[in-house]
């Protein structure tokens, strides 16, 4: 139901069960879209209209713009939820959240669509994932956009590109607000840390293996890009320039903050990192701090501007169990896990909610590290640092995070002076690491996204760059629906102790007893038990009723065997039919009764009579053959 790999939602029905793994919201339709400033923007608010040559539809007036050859949307930014044409959001009965990445679409599934299953995730998944939609929401709130274009949606073909080639526009939505938000969490049961609620074994030798999620820079090392960007970072700042580093809230900006930290700030220059919340921004935080303290610049002030930044700061040092080893040992020592957490009690790290806050204007002093929000550069506070630094050519902005491609990030800042350097960090399962996987786990079906069967865009000439497995893997693009080679004839059922002791056996020959049963059937964790059919007036559903309304009209016994043909013809002319006449065909028997003008055929696994809508005769018939059969 998602068209990016990296934001899976995946609908799995299986067993009369219907899964939805992971619900992961595409935020790069927003970068067709104008910015949302801070402040009004004269820049933006003086950039031409533009209408396609071959259209004269008043409507469109006033809803795009173009900025340097380029079109753009201006109205309230969009984004790509999952596909929601494909099922009824109704019929899920769970979804499975993998990490907080993958779940800012979830207010689009759970509210105002019918939804009742449950929703499990780790809580460090739940919580961070909370920071991730407060953030967006309170970014887009915070600049309103007045106007809502959807004409030039119909449109489509007479535009140029990027937005000829949307993906399926219409479906776009604009973002909730917290009341969804908060309805939407309220719904997650938490899965506690190590709690195992599914057979990990099953991994190895699975029936399907769906791989998604790998690295989208393939061709780049995380490593080595940190390192670029350190040094990119020094050579500014040694100029006299500021930085600027739109990236997300987790993993990597903790390593980035740790290593830009030995850097020198001598030349007076500034350094702003537009991030997310959370996560990445920690592992600056970490890099940051030590650089400066080895180059002796302890003393430069880092501010973090986020709605959520007081929030994000506290759980990171809360969800101790869930940290590396190294980390978990810190916890237990009069130290902080996290560098940043001795950085906000030693005044060096200062976090604000907004530009606006209280105390932000006094302690802003340069040079100095600014982190916000948000990398697409389409709505936050980055959006304001990006039209103050732009016009000069000592400063450099960073782009670190491969969801957003950085030209078309900047467009609608151009023509921009500061320098633009592209250093992606992805620290994702790699492709080689994802083949070596599948050969250790040897899946029967692997199931994947049709990027992966191909070379990526950037080096199409690396086809060591491709998912392959022995047998051939099963690609999918979204709204694709497709039937997955997993064939169960047989399967092993237990029976509950109270449900086997109502069984009455009948022997239907030596060694041989059958006996009718009627149950519930139970599954969980790939186990079948057959349980005794509870009360259905007990709060059982319209659908369970329907069940046990069929139940009940069950056969009172059953037959089986052979039918006896002299017995039923010796039968029936006790009733008074004794012009029967019998002949034997190549699967049975055929008896005509011809006063009666009525056929009956006989075969090993069925009787048919024919008797010209006669309904009396057909039961009376239908009786006599019943009595000729054994019954259980």
């Amino acid at each position: 139901m998602s068209s990016h790999p990296n934001k899976p939602c995946n609908i799995l029905q299986f067993k009369e069960i219907t899964l939805m793994l992971d619900c992961g919201l595409s935020a790069h339709t927003v970068l067709n879209f104008l910015p949302l400033p801070l402040v009004p923007s004269t820049r933006i608010n003086n950039l031409p209209n533009w209408m396609p040559r071959d259209s004269v539809d008043a409507q469109l007036e006033g809803e795009l713009k173009e900025c340097c050859g380029q079109v753009f949307v201006d109205s309230a930014p969009e984004f790509g939820s999952p596909q929601s044409n494909v099922i009824d959001f109704s019929e899920v009965d769970v979804i499975l959240i993998s990490n907080y990445l993958c779940m800012l679409a979830l207010p689009y599934i759970t509210e105002g669509t019918g939804f009742e299953g449950v929703v499990y995730a780790t809580e460090p998944t739940l919580q961070i994932g909370r920071l991730f939609m407060e953030e967006l929401v309170k970014f887009v709130e915070s600049s309103p956009q007045a106007s809502s274009a959807r004409h030039w949606k119909d449109l489509l073909h007479l535009l140029p590109l990027p937005l000829s080639e949307a993906d399926k526009p219409k479906s776009w939505r604009q973002i909730y607000d917290t009341a969804k938000v908060n309805a939407s969490l309220a719904r997650i049961q938490m899965v506690g840390y190590n709690e195992e609620l599914m057979d990990q074994t099953a991994l190895k030798n699975a029936d399907v293996l769906i791989l998604t999620g790998l690295t989208q820079t393939p061709t780049t090392n995380p490593d080595s890009m940190l390192g670029e960007l350190c040094m990119t970072v020094a050579m500014t700042l040694r100029s006299g320039g500021s930085v600027l580093i739109p990236c997300y809230p987790s993993g990597v900006v903790y390593d980035i903050f740790e290593c830009l930290s030995t850097m020198t700030l001598r030349s007076g220059g500034s350094v702003l990192i537009p991030c997310y919340p959370s996560g990445v921004v920690y592992d600056i935080f970490e890099c940051l701090s030590s650089h400066l303290d080895n180059s002796g610049l302890s003393q430069i002030p880092m501010f973090f501007v986020s709605p959520v930044a007081d929030s994000s700061l506290a759980y990171s040092n809360i969800l101790a169990e869930w940290l590396s080893q190294a980390k978990q040992k810190k916890v237990y020592l009069p130290e902080e896990p996290f560098p940043h957490a001795f950085l906000v009690k030693n005044g060096r790290l200062k976090h604000f909610k907004n530009l606006y806050a209280e105390g932000f204007s006094t302690d802003y002093r340069q040079p100095c590290v600014v982190f916000c929000g948000h990398p697409s550069l389409r709505f936050g506070d980055s959006v304001h640092f990006v039209e103050l630094w732009g016009s000069n050519p000592l400063h450099t902005i960073i782009f670190t995070e491969p969801d957003f491609p950085y030209l078309e990030a900047l467009a609608p800042f151009q023509p921009l002076a500061m320098k633009a350097v592209h250093c992606p960090i992805d620290t994702s399962l790699n492709f080689h690491q994802a083949k070596k996987l599948i050969r250790d786990l040897k899946p029967t079906t692997l199931v994947l996204p049709h990027q992966y069967t191909l070379p990526p865009p950037s080096a199409t000439h690396r086809v060591d760059l491709v998912i392959e497995s022995e047998t051939p893997p099963i690609p999918f693009k979204r709204g694709e629906v497709l039937s997955l080679p997993l064939r169960r004839r047989q399967g092993r059922v237990g029976l509950e102790v109270e449900l086997a002791g109502r069984l009455m056996p009948t022997e239907v020959r030596p060694g041989v007893a059958l006996s009718t049963l009627t149950g519930a059937l139970h599954i969980r964790d790939n186990r079948h038990v057959l349980k005794v059919v509870e009360d259905p007036e007990k709060g059982y559903s319209n659908k369970k009723r329907r069940v046990e309304d069929v139940l009940k009209k069950k056969p009172s016994n059953y037959t089986w065997g052979t039918l006896d043909i002299d017995d039923f013809i010796q039968k029936i002319t006790q009733e008074g039919i004794t012009d029967a006449k019998v002949e034997q065909g190549p699967n049975g028997y055929i008896i005509h009764l011809q006063n009666e003008d009525t056929l009956i055929q006989v075969e090993d696994h069925s009787t048919h009579i024919y008797c010209e809508g006669d309904e009396q005769l057909r039961l009376k018939l239908r009786n006599i053959l019943l009595q000729c059969l054994n019954k259980f």
